[in-house]
């Protein structure tokens, strides 16, 4: 399928925000511990291996290992200067073990891991089907993903502020909660359960946004965009069609969507794939989403 995404843009992006993230990422933070409940449908299963895929700083790499002490947590991020930074999390007494590499192109052997934890990454993939695949097949069978992404209502007021003052993007594709269902089933995973939030979060102005963004490493990767810089009149043109969007207590909003998942590596032998088509029994529409509002 056609490129959407430039890689080495989204690493480059991560590896420069490496020492200023953490103090942008307070909607990752507040979602991260959203995900992480989603992990006490082990109950009292002890996993062996966890992997948290797109691990950034190590947060919560340093939370499951604190919660499984026994475990094996592996922190796997594109970005070393990420990985450099969640050394600092790991502490020196049965620390979490740090593994550069691609979430699209995991170096781990077949039915290896117990659980994956991906929290905001896959935003940046641009098959989630053949992503999905590549989770399942290191997952063991009965193995539990948790995942998160950012859904197609995220940015929306800074996208439309662009689009009035450029005729190229300025706002990543997201994926439509039915589509992210639809990729989990295509890799054969089974009981998916979706959830989704939307957050507003408010700025003094643009510039406020745009510099929070590349300190967050989320600048604009498509390989459609602009390779120029915007100029100061484009951006003058989009902060002058974001005042209209101003609201009432004189912040500029900023939406984003959020889309959570958990759902099952099935039992041995269960094709990913029967003659090109999904095997799931369940259509999409009946996948179980809640959808929530903060």
């Amino acid at each position: 399928m056609p490129s959407h995404f430039d890689a080495r843009h989204v690493r480059r992006a991560f590896a420069r925000a490496a020492t200023s993230y953490d103090a942008a990422a307070a909607l990752q933070r507040e979602v991260q511990s959203r995900l992480l409940e989603s992990l006490d449908y082990l109950e009292a299963r002890k996993p062996e291996v966890v992997l948290d895929i797109g691990a950034g700083t190590g947060h919560a790499s340093a939370l499951m290992k604190k919660r499984w002490p026994k475990a094996q947590v592996i922190a796997l991020d594109v970005a070393l200067p990420m990985l450099d930074q969640a050394k600092r999390q790991a502490g020196w007494w049965k620390p979490f073990q740090r593994l550069a590499a691609d979430a699209t192109a995991l170096p781990l052997a077949d039915n290896s891991v117990d659980v994956i934890f991906s929290n905001l990454c896959l935003q940046w993939v641009d098959d989630l089907p053949a992503v999905f695949a590549g989770f399942r097949r290191v997952l063991k069978p009965g193995g539990l993903l948790v995942c998160s992404t950012f859904g197609p209502e995220t940015l929306v007021e800074l996208n439309e502020a662009f689009a009035a003052a450029d005729d190229r993007p300025h706002v990543s594709r997201f994926a439509q909660i039915a589509q992210f269902g639809d990729a989990l089933m295509m890799a054969g995973f089974r009981d998916p359960v979706l959830d989704r939030d939307l957050f507003t979060l408010t700025y003094d102005d643009l510039p406020s946004l745009m510099r929070e963004l590349r300190a967050m490493g989320a600048t604009n990767a498509r390989v459609d965009r602009r390779h120029t810089l915007t100029g100061r009149g484009r951006f003058a043109a989009a902060a002058a069609a974001y005042e209209p969007m101003r609201r009432a207590d004189g912040k500029l909003p900023s939406s984003w969507e959020v889309i959570y998942a958990h759902a099952w590596a099935p039992d041995p032998g269960a094709p990913i794939r029967e003659g090109g088509h999904d095997i799931a029994s369940v259509p999409v529409s009946a996948i179980p989403i809640r959808r929530k509002q903060t």
